[in-house]
């Protein structure tokens, strides 16, 4: 997830942080935001399939870091897509724009993609280095809100959407979480790493102290990953915002100051929405306030409990059991990590979502040469999980065909695919379903 503009916005307004001397805390640690931070702000290859040398030198020495200043790391790695398919658009975007980053680097150009493996290296260091971390069901944001609030400790990550999140111990971004200078305190002789803390206490008094429930509202009216509605262009062409100070960058954050401005002089969200709304045509008012509330959703905390992972290795996905469609092992192998969220899609959405690699550009994708592999998992995680049960008609089940949707790239576009997975009619029977027959062990493709 994503807020736009507003990470910018707040790193030029210091007044909204507050300076601390980490050390002796818990801290909770945005997985998939971290292992991208320290690759591509350690100026590792990018042009030629990974420098996971390199890699796992910086990931040891970040770890080594805390440990030197007795900060217990807990990791939280996003999963698979969001279910409900809410983000789909957003993730198409950022294909698309990852395959011109990727054409760009192949040509000695600048881009940031990540290389194929980073992910699983990561987590190879995390297992080896005895880091505790959880991969979550899908979208990790308000499993660790949850967590961090539940043991009162930072997060650290550079996600904008933790500016909107109530955290009791605040949201250290990376780029001030300085790892690598490491201080020794004059009075305890401690040693600690100097950070930054955004403080939404600091930052709704900015603006005559505003009711943190608004937030939400905020961030689904700017636009982020889950709502870019066209409707709400109408709002902002005829809303007058009351005039604040300008920012720093001057007309480039005009529209977040503005609106924050005017959020200010409501009481709660259900006043602030009955007159975002007001200014839209009426025949869309009822489902724009529908869609506002819903979405607004996404920044109240979860119910997963990952404390009880981290403390007893308890199963964390609530909506995978409700889902019913894995087995309680392979929801465990997934929230440890040992399945990959590519297998959760397959299995949940019946699509996947190929990574984008530096290659040429002007031949197929090196996607295609591990086509038939594919095909054979998608055979056996889909046999067993569809329509007709196999207890009902064992025989259709095995002759049904299944097919998987598949973005990848066909040259410089994003291209949608539909994948027939194959038919493992030996499989397909009563006595031996596929998922009691699969190593306990086993990893998903990444």
């Amino acid at each position: 997830m994503g807020i736009h503009g507003l990470m910018t916005y707040v790193g030029e307004n210091h007044q909204f942080f507050n300076d601390l001397k980490l050390k002796n805390t818990k801290i909770i640690i945005d997985g998939n935001n971290l292992y991208h931070r320290l690759y591509f702000d350690s100026g590792l290859d990018l042009q030629h399939g990974g420098d996971y040398d390199s890699f796992t030198d910086v990931v040891h020495k970040f770890f080594e870091s805390l440990a030197v200043c007795n900060i217990q790391p807990y990791v939280v790695l996003d999963g698979g897509c969001d279910f409900t398919d809410k983000k789909l658009e957003t993730l198409k975007q950022r294909g698309r724009d990852r395959i011109q980053a990727a054409h760009s680097i192949s040509r000695g150009g600048g881009g940031s993609v990540l290389p194929l493996l980073s992910r699983e290296v990561f987590k190879q260091i995390l297992n080896k280095s005895q880091v505790p971390f959880v991969q979550c069901f899908s979208e990790a944001d308000r499993d660790i809100v949850t967590l961090a609030n539940q043991w009162c400790c930072p997060v650290l990550t550079l996600d904008s959407d933790f500016c909107i999140f109530d955290l009791k111990a605040g949201y250290c971004p990376l780029n001030y979480f300085q790892w690598r200078n490491i201080c020794t305190s004059k009075e305890t002789s401690d040693c600690y790493i100097p950070a930054r803390c955004f403080s939404i206490d600091k930052f709704c008094s900015h603006f005559s102290n505003m009711n943190k429930s608004l937030l939400p509202l905020f961030a689904v009216l700017n636009g982020n990953d889950y709502i870019n509605l066209p409707a709400l262009e109408t709002f902002f062409s005829r809303v007058r915002f009351p005039i604040g100070v300008h920012s720093l960058s001057g007309r480039k954050h005009i529209r977040i100051q503005g609106l924050l401005n005017w959020l200010a002089n409501f009481t709660d969200p259900k006043e602030a929405i009955e007159n975002v709304v007001k200014y839209l045509p009426k025949h869309d008012r009822e489902n724009i306030k529908e869609l506002l509330h819903s979405s607004m959703e996404e920044y109240q905390q979860s119910d997963v409990s990952l404390e009880d992972f981290f403390q007893n290795g308890s199963l964390v996905s609530q909506i995978g059991m409700e889902l019913g469609i894995f087995p309680e092992w392979a929801l465990v192998a997934l929230a440890k990590g040992q399945l990959a969220p590519f297998i959760s899609d397959a299995v949940v959405l019946k699509r996947t979502i190929l990574h984008v690699q530096v290659e040429n550009m002007q031949r197929s994708s090196c996607h295609m040469s591990s086509l038939p592999i594919r095909q054979v998992i998608y055979g056996l995680l889909l046999s067993t999980n569809q329509e007709p049960s196999l207890s009902q008609s064992p025989t259709k089940a095995s002759n049904k065909i299944f097919n998987i949707t598949e973005f990848d790239r066909f040259h410089k576009t994003l291209k949608v695919s539909s994948v027939q997975a194959a038919v493992l009619t030996e499989f397909s029977c009563q006595e031996n379903p596929i998922w009691d027959r699969l190593p306990r062990n086993v990893s998903g493709c990444s």
